[in-house]
């Protein structure tokens, strides 16, 4: 038999005691390692069933997705060239942004920003160039008939002159300007694609709405078409300052700039609001955008449809807040209605209504306060006669009133000035002097931490009246304060005239 046959022969490299030993370091090594691997779970175990990952089955939440598809085509990119050159447009887009001016002069957006409008600057005058005078601004907008028309705001058209709009499949189309609305911030443009039938939208009953209900923007975002986003209504009834018609709707989705003019969605795909501000210190999204409601834009749009303006109600009166302590003043049980600062030439001085009077009704209907009585009378038909409940000398009259139709103009009041010797009220911290015109008392000088500087009132002002009683001397004034102490009254309500502009503060009553 040869050697290699030979069954259990070593091989020559290794003495045979050596490979035994080695065999059984070997063994016990593996046996150590397999013991290590299981306990760290590495192999596994015999008889052990191995754990699936984790799936949930139940509980999934519904996405948008169907009604994202369905709302979408209905959604346009609405582009606007106006007369403002480039540079003055990119300038207005980054410097003007809510907040940015309050950035350190170092932080490092504003030097950036700075950095690159001044290379910008030097690229166009480097080559001999000069900006083009025409510029493109973006925002939003929604088809509202089959036929073409297109809701946007005010604000996105107002000083432009040629417009388009970019649909959601990226077809782009002029349009022309139907009408617009400066008061609501709200316009209509037309577009025309030989009898194509847009996909549109319509709006919704707002006031079903209710504060964390889900909404849906979408819109155009620093020029993004198509982008969606969620959230839920915040508040209702917002008054940010805008106008007398303020009554927003807050919501938490994220609006930017681009997104003016664009739909808010309740989840039967009509529009709730239409996306017109939005709160930021840093002029990008913090969750805080205002909505124009739904009810008071389909009114708008479908004048601007038909007529290409908006016709409202006029009563002709300047109105100021109810507070607490004018509602005390003159014995009103609660603070509401709307309190008339100055009857202008207007309806309502026709019918007998003066300063001082408060609006607490219109055809019955409480009045809540000053821009609810602005948004009543405003919808109220010109030619037509509304039923005034008015709060005067104690007691509530009615008093019919026609109302008119808002002229474009102000009416204008007179500087008045003041003569004769002054008097002085110590405890009002005001000095007074009769006007030169014989009505009222002009605030001559006054101490700066007294109640009535607290409350506005300025040096050159004149005190017309005083709880509704006119005035034309120092002394009727001190009269009229002494007589609501005697009554116990806490306040008394002052109509002051400042700059031609009437208004009404409250002063504590001091007692002796």
């Amino acid at each position: 038999m040869s050697k290699h046959s030979v069954i259990g022969a070593v091989p020559p490299s290794r003495p045979a005691p050596a490979r035994a030993l080695g065999r059984r370091l070997a063994l016990a090594l593996g046996f150590s390692t397999a013991l290590s691997a299981m306990a760290f779970g590495l192999l596994p175990v015999a008889g052990a069933a191995r754990a699936d990952p984790v799936y949930v089955k139940e509980a999934q939440i519904p996405g948008f997705a169907a009604l994202v598809a369905a709302v979408k085509p209905a959604v346009v990119s609405v582009q606007v060239k106006s007369d403002k050159s480039e540079e003055e447009e990119e300038a207005g887009a980054f410097f003007g942004a809510p907040g940015f001016d309050q950035l350190p002069d170092d932080h490092p957006l504003k030097r950036f920003f700075r950095d690159f409008q001044e290379q910008r600057n030097f690229r166009f005058h480097d080559k001999g160039q000069k900006p083009r005078e025409r510029t493109v601004s973006l925002g939003s907008g929604f088809f509202y008939s089959a036929d073409g028309y297109v809701v946007t705001n005010n604000h996105v058209v107002d000083s432009g002159n040629v417009f388009s709009v970019t649909l959601d499949d990226g077809t782009q189309l002029d349009a022309k300007l139907v009408g617009k609305d400066s008061r609501t911030d709200l316009a209509v443009l037309k577009v025309n694609d030989k009898g194509r039938k847009f996909t549109y939208v319509g709006f919704a009953d707002d006031s079903k709405m209710q504060i964390g209900d889900w909404v849906l923007a979408v819109g155009n975002p620093f020029g993004l078409g198509g982008t969606v986003t969620a959230g839920i209504i915040s508040a209702r009834g917002r008054d940010i300052g805008a106008g007398v018609y303020d009554d927003f709707i807050q919501i938490d989705a994220a609006v930017n700039r681009g997104n003016s003019g664009g739909p808010t969605f309740n989840l039967n795909g009509q529009v709730v609001g239409i996306n017109t501000a939005i709160f930021s210190p840093s002029g990008g999204s913090v969750g805080i955008a205002f909505a124009i409601p739904a009810s008071t834009a389909e009114q708008v749009v479908r004048q601007l449809i038909a007529k290409g303006a908006v016709e409202r109600g006029w009563l002709g009166v300047q109105i100021q807040p109810v507070t607490r302590e004018v509602a005390d003043s003159v014995g009103l049980n609660k603070a509401k209605g709307a309190l008339i600062a100055d009857p202008l030439d207007g309806p309502a001085a026709k019918a007998g209504i003066k300063a001082g009077n408060i609006i607490v009704s219109i055809n019955g209907a409480e009045i809540a306060d000053a821009r609810d009585l602005a948004r009543r009378i405003a919808a109220i038909r010109p030619g037509e006669v509304a039923v005034l409940g008015v709060w005067r000398n104690g007691k509530q009259e009615n008093i019919k009133v026609k109302i008119a139709a808002q002229p474009n103009d102000k009416a204008a009041a007179g500087d008045k000035s003041s003569k004769g010797k002054s008097a002085t009220l110590a405890s009002y911290g005001l000095a007074v002097a009769a006007a030169e015109d014989g009505r009222g008392v002009v605030i001559v000088d006054m101490d700066s931490d007294s109640e009535a500087a607290e409350k506005g009132a300025r040096p050159g002002d004149i005190i017309r009246s005083i709880n509704n009683r006119d005035i034309k001397t120092p002394a009727e004034l001190q009269a009229g304060l002494n007589e609501a102490a005697k009554k116990g009254r806490s306040a008394v309500l002052l109509r002051l005239e400042s700059e031609g502009v009437n208004h009404f503060i409250t002063l504590s009553v001091q007692k002796k």
